[in-house]
């Protein structure tokens, strides 16, 4: 079976070939890339991937040898090396709301050129899904991944700023045309584009109750298949383990953009210094806050003053840090250094960072945002609490953050509960994530969607 992935962002392994920086988004897709070929000798997939890359490198195509993960005892040699066969196109991702010119017929020169048995992509986020919908020739064999939602992460995006933020802006944000209105924006308008992707699909997948009821509001016709996602290798080795955590550090995975929802954080660690004196921040991903020399105040952002603002406010100079953009093994480490992890986000679907956190044991908080129920369950894998919700006036900023700061607090007051839910979040996690159920669950999928459309 000849299948093609469109993806988001190049694998690693091809930025490696390509001598290119690797990227940390959707990590997952390496786990089941590594599985796929890995298995190949049961699932006779060739498997191409396309990619949007700069400019310069757009039109190539080439194939990488893979060393596939070995079992204990397992040896390397010609005959377990797999071939992943790769494809870029350019497409300007900084500003995802655009339409490149030549984007569609690129897709259609992919395909043509692979001439897949099934087409599969990840994400309804940018242009190329669309333009993939629309290019493939068989869309009953067309599978498209539910991850974002950008249509209605939109209506989250400025969730509980002060009012007179979203009309404010910087420097940097004039020149970059990257106002939190003009950031809020561009959300709605992939959200025009990714209803239209999804109405075209044959088939969809998704992981959460929350995709599902989407999918079916945009595209009743289609089939809909769960399927969980597979984390990148490096999780599923290692433990959380309270004697080598800072008792009192917090870890997020982001907070970059207003959706991730740092600003409640920063007010309930605020208002919970008193009572845990050694409270600390560490946020992971790009460090928007800095303000050292001229170049970084011409940098900053609206949102990134505001978490400024906030940090001064609430006198918690110098327990912010945020750690740069990270690998997956720095990731893990930041999870296992922490006493807890929290997913503060107003919005999200199935975040792979709660996923990561939860294998590994760390103590969670999340939201009971978007999809998030899904996969992690109250007073069970950790403390759920009431975030966001749209068109709630009641659900206002205070709200929020105290019950964020209460959830804290039932964490921290309550130390003998950690192993419990440590040992609850791993062993669920470990079932969402199980890459061999996952794979298994893919192939069925794929097997299905090609057998009942053959000619």
């Amino acid at each position: 079976m000849k299948v093609l992935w469109i993806c988001n962002t190049m694998l690693p392994i091809v930025a490696s070939e390509l001598d290119e920086p690797e990227s940390n988004k959707e990590g997952w897709l390496s786990g089941l890339c590594d599985t796929i070929l890995a298995k190949h000798n049961e699932n006779n997939i060739e498997l191409h991937v396309a990619f949007p890359v700069r400019k310069e490198l757009a039109g190539m195509s080439g194939t990488v040898a893979v060393e596939p993960e070995l079992q204990a005892g397992g040896t390397l040699n010609d005959h377990n090396l797999r071939t992943l066969f790769y494809h870029t196109f350019y497409e300007d991702v900084i500003h995802a709301e655009t339409t490149d010119e030549g984007l569609e017929a690129r897709m259609r020169n992919i395909i043509e050129e692979v001439n897949p048995d099934l087409i599969h992509c990840f994400g309804t986020e940018y242009a190329h899904t669309y333009a993939a919908a629309k290019c493939a020739k068989d869309r009953k064999r067309l599978i498209i991944g539910m991850q974002g939602l950008c249509s209605v992460i939109a209506n989250a995006y400025m969730a509980n700023l002060p009012v007179g933020l979203s009309k404010s802006f910087t420097f940097r944000d004039v020149v970059k045309l990257d106002t939190l209105k003009l950031q809020q924006k561009k959300y709605v308008m992939r959200g025009i584009r990714e209803r239209a992707a999804v109405k075209l699909a044959g088939n969809i997948i998704g992981r959460t109750a929350f995709d599902r009821y989407y999918a079916k509001q945009w595209n009743a016709k289609a089939g809909y298949y769960t399927l969980n996602e597979t984390l990148r290798s490096c999780f599923y080795e290692g433990e959380w383990n309270p004697e080598n955590a800072e008792a009192h550090t917090i870890f997020v995975s982001q907070g970059d953009y207003p959706l991730r929802g740092l600003h409640y954080l920063l007010i309930a660690a605020g208002r919970l210094k008193d009572h845990y004196p050694d409270i600390r921040i560490r946020v992971g991903g790009n460090t928007i806050t800095s303000y050292d020399n001229v170049k970084d105040r011409i940098k900053l952002s609206t949102y990134g003053k505001y978490l400024r603002r906030l940090i001064a406010d609430h006198r918690l100079t110098g327990r912010v840090e945020f750690t740069g953009m990270l690998t997956a093994e720095e990731m893990k480490r930041e999870y296992l250094r922490a006493g807890l992890f929290i997913c503060c986000s107003s919005n999200e679907n199935s975040p792979n960072s709660l996923g990561e956190a939860m294998i590994l044991g760390v103590p969670c908080i999340a939201a009971n945002v978007g999809g998030v129920p899904s996969i992690f369950t109250d007073k069970v894998d950790g403390i759920s609490y009431k975030g966001y919700k749209e068109n709630d006036s009641s659900v206002d900023l205070d709200y929020v953050v105290n019950n964020l700061a209460e959830a804290i607090c039932n964490m921290w007051d309550n130390p003998e509960k950690l192993p419990e839910y440590s040992k609850n979040a791993r062993k669920h996690a470990m079932k969402t994530h199980d890459r061999a159920r996952n794979y298994e669950k893919l192939m069925d999928i794929y097997s299905f969607v090609v057998e009942t459309n053959s000619q």
